[in-house]
């Protein structure tokens, strides 16, 4: 009799248990704070900005497409990417946590992208630990359908020609070619990315189908175009370097306008510090990283919930990917010189931009295309006047920036690469024009939302 009632109680209180056991709660910090993860593996692995927009769009999309499997505002971008398609299906009884399941498939695409896999795994099994504590049979069901769309992803992702391009040929320096891109100090790395315009677009036509206006013809007369934009990039860069060394002298600590913009925006990975006869990298964010960084702050300013969260950073980091895959093209097509080296050449032969030039030829402005493309997709989701502080650039020493709006603060990003030295203008503003048609297109093309 004992036994008998000993045992029903045992089975009462499993029952009990069961039926009391939590789902796992997933909120729009926990995917901010996975996306921040991959960021910063990132840039200890050292991705160079096209590169790293793949890293970003990949994983987003797998979340996003599991995202609106039960969502009643967003809608699968099946058939509007280029190639997707056959993202299996939820099953509605299935007992799957809908935002536990796109945050594992965020986290196990991005793994499969970088460098440093064991960092990712880290993160990802001190959580796997966590939410199988909390709900095991929820958590194991939302796993294995995540997945199974992270395989899918995976397939789809492999057909970007990315892995072609990895053994395409080096780009060819020509040094008796004046007007070609010749590589610069102090580094003087080899070409990044030169094929990168082959890369599969996913809402694009192709690489080329906002080709912006041809750059101006290389010439060393005085009175030309070419010439006279060289020169306004030294100017500017002295009247900077004046301005500095005034700064230094009157010991203020209020660093000269152009000169912060300049560094705040630099975003260059390639970076580096020389040290007797060491050379080695000096860690920073990538361009799209920054605007990835800038989405987050609009989602928390705004207090999106998971969902939007989700489709921010998926929008974003599709008008980032397109944007190098159409800058690119036009890099490699034009194969621009870098006002480092013309000015060195024929203007002055000491003269050194305050920002480290890029390696990569000159025209368009990638900083510019994107800036401007992703301050359009964003405005488009938060309005035209969304104030915000930018704290970017805190974990690389610098201070926050104020901001009226994305459109601004892309304005100031184009800018900053004149008076960083490493642009000339015409890049600056047809780099401009060139993001703006992309960003609208996405916005055009995209429906996203039900």
């Amino acid at each position: 009799m004992k036994f008998s009632i000993l045992s029903l109680i045992s089975v009462c209180f499993l029952a009990t248990s069961c039926h009391n056991e939590k789902a796992i709660t997933i909120t729009s910090n926990d995917y901010c704070a996975a996306v921040d993860t991959v960021t910063g593996i990132m840039v200890h692995d050292i991705f160079s900005p096209p590169v790293a927009s793949r890293i970003y769009v990949y994983p987003n999309v797998a979340a996003y497409e599991i995202m609106v499997q039960n969502s009643k505002e967003y809608q699968s971008l099946q058939g509007q990417l280029k190639g997707l398609d056959s993202i299996p299906a939820l099953d509605p009884k299935s007992g799957v946590n809908v935002p536990l399941a796109a945050l594992i498939a965020q986290m196990e695409v991005s793994k499969k992208l970088v460098f440093s896999e064991e960092a990712i795994e880290k993160y990802r099994d001190s959580l796997y630990a966590k939410w199988s504590d909390e709900n095991e049979k929820e958590f194991e069901v939302s796993k294995e359908y995540a997945l199974k769309v992270v395989d899918r992803i995976a397939k789809w992702m492999g057909k970007d020609n990315y892995k072609e391009t990895r053994t395409m040929p080096k780009y060819s320096v020509h040094a008796d070619q004046p007007a070609r891109w010749q590589p610069t100090p102090p580094a003087y790395m080899d070409a990044v990315e030169p094929h990168w315009g082959k890369i599969r677009t996913l809402v694009m036509d192709s690489s080329a189908q906002f080709k912006p206006k041809a750059p101006f013809p290389f010439s060393t007369d005085k009175n030309s175009d070419f010439y006279r934009e060289a020169k306004e990039t030294y100017d500017v860069g002295n009247k900077i370097s004046k301005d500095l060394l005034a700064m230094e002298k009157s010991k203020s600590t209020i660093i000269p306008e152009e000169s912060a913009i300049a560094t705040f925006w630099d975003c260059n990975p390639y970076a580096t510090v020389t040290q007797g006869h060491m050379m080695f990298a000096k860690k920073k964010n990538t361009p799209d990283a920054h605007w990835i960084n800038i989405a987050k702050i609009a989602c928390k300013t705004a207090k999106t919930d998971f969902n939007k969260t989700v489709f921010v950073y998926t929008k974003t980091s599709i008008g980032v990917f397109e944007s190098f895959i159409s800058c690119w093209d036009q890099k490699f097509k034009t194969n621009v010189v870098r006002p480092e080296t013309y000015i060195n050449q024929y203007i002055d032969e000491n003269w050194k931009p305050q920002l480290q030039t890029p390696p990569f030829p000159e025209y368009t402005s990638g900083h510019s295309v994107l800036s401007a493309c992703s301050a359009e997709i964003l405005t488009a989701i938060f309005g035209d006047n969304f104030a915000y502080v930018d704290d970017s650039e805190i974990p690389f020493g610098l201070p926050k920036r104020k901001f009226t709006s994305f459109k601004q603060a892309a304005d100031e990003a184009s800018m900053s690469r004149l008076y960083g030295g490493i642009h000339y203008r015409a890049a600056i503003v047809n780099g401009v024009e060139q993001g703006k048609m992309i960003g609208k297109y996405i916005n055009s093309k995209l429906k996203m939302t039900k």
